[in-house]
């Protein structure tokens, strides 16, 4: 049984404007399906330009937020995930702590009236997503933060810590004041690569933070950057997990192992020198609405049964499950109750 905070998320908290656009558009702003990027200069307008022109869904997101609210759901269990961040103190962000304190996860935001809450632009074509993240305030997020006592309880609290990628960007102080604790307590401290720009610009910090992953999420285009980066010379996939599980660890208390995901290919799982392949339970294209938040969706459904303690097969079903219910529908978004078994 999931007890009480075992399992914590720190991230940026964004709220996605989701909307589905034309190619024109996606051409104006020059962004790519199925890639993730920071909001440059060029792309300011197109919050506006979307929110005015396009049918648009507001839906408290971020990475890791998405993949927390997706573990809790799948546990039905009151309080079982927290979640720490920075947000403005504004409109958004209180449509962000309404849309969190429904999905029943303990956020503790920190809360800044300096900069707006950080926005997400989801641009969907033919089911396809791209995301352009504003981050403002959730560029802000503090360690101050995390170390007053009430929030500190909550890593104390934590039997398992993810954070993806994108919190590398804004503070990875807090990382690795977190990877420390884990790695100091015995705790499973887990990361995504999140996006091909992470592991090309933001080498460092996360080769800081490496050693003490004790998992690592990714899916085949952020492995291929990886391994790039890395001087690896190879793009097999396969290859690519195996590598990155067998690199050094802090803590010798857990094995690492890498969860790569191929979109309808096979989950690649690497752990103790050997690759797994898990199919996926394929979806017919009719059925697919949007694939935003399948990413986070497979890692919430995977962390709702490691925090159970179960088989790695059985995260992985778990994971493909989440992952399938989401993306037959708008925006990281789920019926009010699964049923999965």
């Amino acid at each position: 049984m999931a007890s009480n905070g075992i399992l914590l998320g720190m991230g940026n908290p964004l709220l996605d404007i989701s909307a589905v656009v034309e190619t024109e558009f996606m051409d104006k702003y020059d962004i790519k399906l199925n890639n993730a990027i920071l909001a440059e200069e060029k792309h300011l307008p197109m919050y506006d330009e979307i929110a005015s022109k396009y049918n648009v869904e507001y839906i408290g997101g971020g990475a890791t937020q998405n993949a927390i609210k997706v573990a809790q759901w799948m546990l039905q269990i009151p309080d079982a995930t927290s979640f720490m961040g920075c947000i403005g103190k504004d409109k958004f962000g209180e449509e962000m702590k309404k849309d969190v304190k429904l999905s029943g996860v303990n956020a503790h935001y920190y809360e800044v009236d300096t900069t707006p809450t950080g926005t997400c632009a989801v641009c969907v074509v033919g089911g396809e997503r791209s995301l352009v993240a504003n981050l403002s305030a959730a560029n802000c997020y503090k360690t101050e933060h995390l170390k007053r006592p009430e929030n500190w309880e909550l890593v104390e609290k934590a039997k398992y810590i993810y954070i993806a990628g994108f919190f590398l960007t804004v503070s990875p102080e807090s990382i690795q004041l977190v990877a420390e604790h884990a790695a100091a307590t015995n705790k499973v401290f887990m990361m995504n690569l999140s996006a091909p720009f992470i592991c090309e610009f933001f080498k460092d910090a996360q080769e800081k933070a490496l050693p003490y992953m004790d998992y690592v999420f990714g899916n085949e285009t952020e492995a291929r950057a990886f391994s790039k980066v890395h001087g690896w010379e190879t793009e097999n996939v396969e290859e690519i997990a195996l590598k990155i599980s067998q690199l050094p660890k802090a803590s010798g208390t857990h094995k690492r192992i890498t969860v790569i995901t191929q979109g309808a290919d096979s989950v690649v799982v690497a752990e103790d020198g050997k690759v797994k392949l898990f199919p996926v339970t394929l979806l017919p294209k009719e059925k697919l609405v949007d694939t935003n938040g399948a990413g986070d969706a497979f890692v919430g459904g995977f962390l709702s049964q490691m925090v159970q303690e179960k088989p790695i097969e059985e995260c992985v079903r778990a994971a493909c499950y989440a992952a399938n219910v989401i993306i037959q529908r708008s925006g990281c978004t789920y019926p009010e109750k699964p049923d999965y078994s």
